[in-house]
């Protein structure tokens, strides 16, 4: 690779890590409306300028060519991750964990599931992340490296999410407790929690050389996370 081309992957890779804090920042502390639009039109935003900046539809795994793969696995995942979570909401000791009050009305958990999860969250995130930022990454660095970086960038985005994230949820609350202790220990735990399930979401990505399979996983979870704690909140 010629030095001129390093640089350019490099710059390519920079301006994709400053547009994803500029998109988390506008999403959490901008207002409503710019809230609610920051991140599903920032990601449209970050793709088409990383295809201007010469990175293909492959490197950002919006191909068809593999996609038996991705639909394959997307099956696997799909079962694994309805197990799980049904089991969480069967036992009675991790049910609390799911007493969130935003999905107390089965109504609001299935809009949730079906519209804001997948059109706020797991679309725009995968292309972000699993899409652009992974592909940019790739350019610059071995494999290992990138699903480490990535998943700790992932990580990084959901600090400001998880700010207060035991308010409203009595599972958490019970768990980490209440003040400035507890709040970090939340932080750092979502942080984790999130790298990890970017680490992963980014291994599926290159497994399967496309992201459906990413973006199935992503949204299995959030959205069975959401329906669960309806039927949580229905089994009391």
């Amino acid at each position: 690779m010629s030095q001129a081309r390093n640089h350019r992957d490099w710059a390519i890779v920079g301006v994709v890590v400053a547009a994803l804090i500029t998109v988390n920042a506008l999403a959490h502390f901008a207002g409503h409306w710019p809230g609610l639009l920051a991140v599903p039109v920032g990601a449209v935003a970050v793709v088409l300028l990383a295809r201007m900046r010469g990175l293909a539809w492959s490197e950002m795994g919006i191909s068809s060519s593999e996609l038996k793969y991705g639909f394959r696995w997307s099956a696997i995942v799909v079962v694994a991750v309805v197990v799980v979570v049904g089991a969480g909401v069967a036992i009675p000791w991790t049910r609390t964990f799911f007493l969130n009050d935003r999905y107390s009305s089965a109504r609001d958990a299935l809009l949730a599931a079906l519209v804001w999860i997948p059109v706020q969250t797991v679309l725009p995130e995968e292309l972000l992340f699993r899409g652009v930022l992974q592909g940019s990454l790739r350019r610059v660095m071995s494999r290992r490296l990138t699903l480490i970086a990535g998943a700790a960038l992932f990580g990084l985005w959901h600090i400001a999410s998880s700010l207060g994230l035991s308010a409203g949820n009595a599972g958490v609350t019970d768990a980490i407790g209440a003040g400035v202790g507890a709040a970090v220990a939340g932080v750092v735990g979502a942080v984790v929690a999130t790298s990890a399930a970017g680490w992963i979401l980014g291994w599926l990505r290159f497994r399967t050389a496309n992201l459906l399979a990413p973006i199935v996983l992503h949204w299995t979870l959030n959205a069975s996370g959401a329906l669960g704690a309806a039927l949580a909140w229905q089994l009391l």
